[in-house]
Order: structure tokens, then sequence, then C-alpha cells
């Protein structure tokens, strides 16, 4: 059979197909210190479970609307405007099988063959693969440890040509956890609004930050930023849901309403008895998020300092997220060389950087448990002396 040429320029995820061999070799009996998958090692809380055992025995198990559950959409418009200073009504969002999906399903409704996307660079693995399986054309800015990670208005500036349709602006950032100051998210905007471009703010690590770092939705900016402003996010991160499947948009309702109906012929309605878990996820305390934040800020600065007393290694310390990058390139390695060493090597699994468009460093996830973490930077240190 032929396959679609579409699919045949899409890479697959390197960040799942590794962390489906570690899990392969934890399988096998092999020690394995993954750090390669940016999921919370916590129990989804139990009053979020709780409210989905309620809505399963309550008969929550039939199709429902594509958009999402009524109440759901209303809670997260509600989360948006008190949170995040931003005017949306339930008409403004849609409810989606991820974070994922629900950018994958705004590039399929808003992007054309032609179209642009500028995308920072180190970036999120999927961001340049959705862009192209929609005919669109990414455009990689690059960063580098220097700039914080982080673009300048100039570099946007410089950028942005008249195919230009998103910027996409992902802060907290996965891969490097670095977050933009507000100064600088408003800098940025200013380029935007003068080019009359559109935003995509990728919101998902809004909850994870340290030392009082400050997170600004790009859309609360002012009014005509908001207007230019499409919004992801979901519950993946902040509450331990990653499995549940849970993501949600919000943007002008002509977009929402395109994106409702291409939902409601690819995948119809997210899982109806799941929802209600999110709606107990935002209408109730969240105190979980911050016992579960504590516990990345005790492990960030435990890793952080443990790489960097590796010679030969270094990062930046992460303001957000739960991620550190590192430079390896005293190694002499390519970054994937380097990760496949380490894993088949020490049985330690972390992403190569050139997934995320710098082949420089790779990407740990420090969302697992100390022991591991310490377990996994000491054969990281061994691995590093061998090769150096």
């Amino acid at each position: 059979m032929k396959l679609a040429a579409r699919v045949q320029q899409v890479t697959p995820s390197m960040t799942l197909a590794i962390s489906a061999k570690a899990k392969a070799m934890k399988a096998e009996g092999l020690d394995v210190c993954s750090f390669s998958a940016g999921e919370p090692d916590f129990d989804t809380p139990g009053h979020i479970r709780e409210a989905a055992k309620q809505a399963l025995d309550s008969g929550k198990t039939r199709y429902g609307p594509a958009a999402g559950e009524p109440r759901l959409r209303s809670a997260i418009a509600t989360k948006l405007r008190t949170e995040n200073q931003l005017p949306y009504s339930a008409e403004n969002i849609i409810v989606t099988n991820g974070g994922k999906h629900s950018l994958y399903t705004l590039i399929m409704t808003a992007v054309e063959p032609g179209d642009e996307v500028l995308i920072p660079a180190p970036y999120w693995v999927s961001y340049p693969e959705m862009v192209k399986l929609a005919g669109g054309t990414p455009v990689i800015m690059p960063t580098t440890v220097q700039s914080g990670y982080k673009i300048t208005p100039e570099q946007l500036h410089q950028a942005i040509t008249p195919k230009t349709k998103f910027l996409i602006f992902n802060s907290p950032s996965n891969p490097t956890g670095m977050v933009y100051h507000p100064d600088e998210v408003k800098a940025l905007a200013e380029v935007v609004l003068a080019h009359d471009i559109w935003v995509v703010a990728d919101e998902i690590y809004e909850k994870i930050l340290y030392d009082g770092a400050q997170h600004l939705s790009m859309g609360a900016v002012s009014d005509a930023m908001f207007a230019r402003t499409i919004t992801s996010n979901g519950f993946a991160k902040a509450y331990a849901m990653t499995g549940w499947r849970l993501g949600y948009l919000a943007g002008p309702p002509e977009l929402i309403d395109a994106a409702i109906t291409l939902q409601s012929q690819s995948t119809s309605n997210v899982c109806t008895f799941a929802q209600y878990g999110a709606i107990s996820a935002l209408e109730s305390s969240q105190d979980c998020v911050t016992t579960m934040l504590q516990a990345f800020a005790q492990r960030r600065t435990a890793i952080v300092k443990l790489v960097n007393s590796i010679p030969g290694l270094s990062c930046a310390v992460p303001s957000g997220a739960f991620y550190l990058f590192i430079d390896i390139g005293k190694t002499g390695l390519s970054s994937m060389d380097f990760c496949n060493r380490l894993l088949n090597e020490k049985y330690v699994a972390a992403i190569p950087g050139v997934a995320f468009g710098d082949d420089a460093g790779i990407r740990i996830s420090y969302a697992t448990d100390m022991p591991t973490i310490e377990r996994g930077m000491e054969r990281l240190n061994d691995f590093v002396q061998q090769v150096i």
C-alpha cells in the first residue's frame, strides 16, 4: 500500500519511542532510571479520581457534546478569567483529548499550505511535525543558553514574513524550563501586534514555577493582544492526569466552532466521565498542585547541583516545568549517540536534543523520585567520564 505523503514526512515522537524502550527494558528486569517522559510520578489526586468514579456511578458513560461538557467549558472559562485575566466565555472553549490534541486540532483547523509558523528552539517535539501535517512550513528560531533559551523582539521581527500566520509561544518551556518574564512577554507582544500575526500560547506548565518566577499569559497583555492569541492548556502536568487525556483550547468563537466541527468528525467527545474529574480539578482546593510543586522544587535543586558537578556537562537552572536541558557539547557526541549509549550501557533514559531542534543538548525530566535521581546522575557521571 502506498502511504500518504504527509505521513511519510513526519518523524515519530522520539520522547514516546525512548520512553517505550525504557519501559520494555524495565519489563525485562533491568534497573532502568528513566528521565525521558514528561510525566509526574504522583498519583492523580484522590478528589479528582473520586469525581470520575461518581460520574461513572451516576451514568456519565454516554456520548457527550463534541465541544465538551457544558459545565467543564464554563469551569475552564472561569479559570482563565480569574487566574489568567483572559476574558473568555464558555463559547470560546473546546475540550480536547489532551493538550497535544488541542494544538493538533488548532493547526489542522487554521494552517494551510504556504502558511509559515514560527517556532522558537529548543521546542517541544510535536510542534513542527503538526505544522508539516497541515501542509504548513515550520520556521525555526534558534536560541542559546546565553540568551536564556529565549527569543528577542528583534529576532521575532526579523523572522516574520508576509506568509507568517502563527508564533508558537511556550512558557514555561518544554524542554528547557525557561520562563519569559512579564516584561519580555510584553515586548514580544508589541512585535506581534505591529505585524498583525497570531500567537498560539501553550501554557501547559503555567502552574509549575520556581524562585518567584511569574507567568503572564500572552493574551493578558492587552485587549489587542487578547484578540490575537489562542490559548492551549490541559490537566496532565499540574494535576498528574497524563493518562486522562484532557486538554482545552480557548480562542475566538469562529475558530472554536470550526475546531468543534473537526473534532466532531474525528474523535467526537472527550471521555465523558473523565471530564467530571477535570471539573473537580478546577473547582476544588489547589493544595495538591502546591504539594507536587514543592516536591519538584526539591528535586530541581538536587538534580541541578548533581549535573553541574559532572565534569564535561552543564545546565542552566530552570525557572519552570520539570526539565533540565543539559549541554553535552564537550563530550563530542551527537545527542542521539549520547542517549543511545547512555541507555544501552548505563540503563539511563534521556531524550536527544536533536528531537527538540538542538543537537548540543539532551533533555531529562526530574518528575521522578529522589532515589532515581541520585542513582541516575551517578550513572550519568560514570558514562561521561568514560567518553571525555
